[in-house]
C-alpha cells in the first residue's frame, strides 16, 4: 500500500474514533430508560396502545424503525419497510420515525444510532432492538423467532 493510501486510512480511522468519542460525551451517564408504552404509543401511534386494537379485532405486533430521510442505510431500508407494511399489514405494523425531523422521538426511544429497529409484541413490550441496516429476510426471521406467523401472510 502506498503512503497516500495509508494516510487516508489512518485519517478515516481517526475520524471514526473521534465520532465515537463525541457520541459518548453526548450520551447521558446512564442508559436512557424506555418510556412507558403509553407515552411512546400516544406520541407516535395510537393503535399501539395496549388494550386497543387495530380495528380488525386484534392488536398486532409492531416494528418501529427510527432513522432519517437522508441517512444512507435508512434510505436502503425505506423500500423494505414499505414492502413489509403492504405485504404483512394483517400480521404486524410497520412504523418509520424520522429522528432528524423529530429529535424528541429519538430520546423517547433511547436510540444511540440510526437506523434502529425495535420489535414490540401485541401489548407494547419491547422484544428486540437492532442498530444498523436490517434486511427483509432478517426482519421476517426475527418475527418468526418471536412466534409471529409470517408464513400465513406470505400465502395471501
Amino acid at each position: 500500500m502506498n503512503t497516500a493510501k495509508r494516510v487516508i486510512v489512518v485519517a478515516m480511522l481517526l475520524c471514526a474514533v473521534g465520532a465515537v468519542l463525541v457520541m459518548k460525551r453526548r450520551r447521558p451517564e446512564t442508559d436512557p430508560v424506555m418510556p412507558p408504552v403509553e407515552s411512546v404509543a400516544s406520541a407516535t401511534n395510537a393503535a399501539a396502545v395496549p388494550g386497543q386494537n387495530t380495528g380488525a379485532g386484534e392488536a398486532l405486533p409492531r416494528l418501529v424503525d427510527l432513522g432519517a430521510g437522508k441517512c444512507i442505510p435508512c434510505k436502503m431500508m425505506a423500500p423494505i419497510l414499505e414492502e413489509l407494511k403492504k405485504e404483512y399489514a394483517s400480521t404486524f405494523q410497520v412504523q418509520f420515525i424520522d429522528v432528524w425531523e423529530d429529535p424528541e422521538a429519538g430520546k423517547e426511544y433511547g436510540i444511540r444510532m440510526i437506523p434502529t429497529q425495535i420489535f414490540y409484541d401485541t401489548t407494547g413490550r419491547e422484544l428486540f432492538r437492532h442498530e444498523g441496516f436490517l434486511g427483509k429476510e432478517d426482519i421476517l426471521a426475527k418475527w418468526k423467532e418471536y412466534g409471529v406467523d409470517v408464513a400465513a401472510a406470505e400465502k395471501e
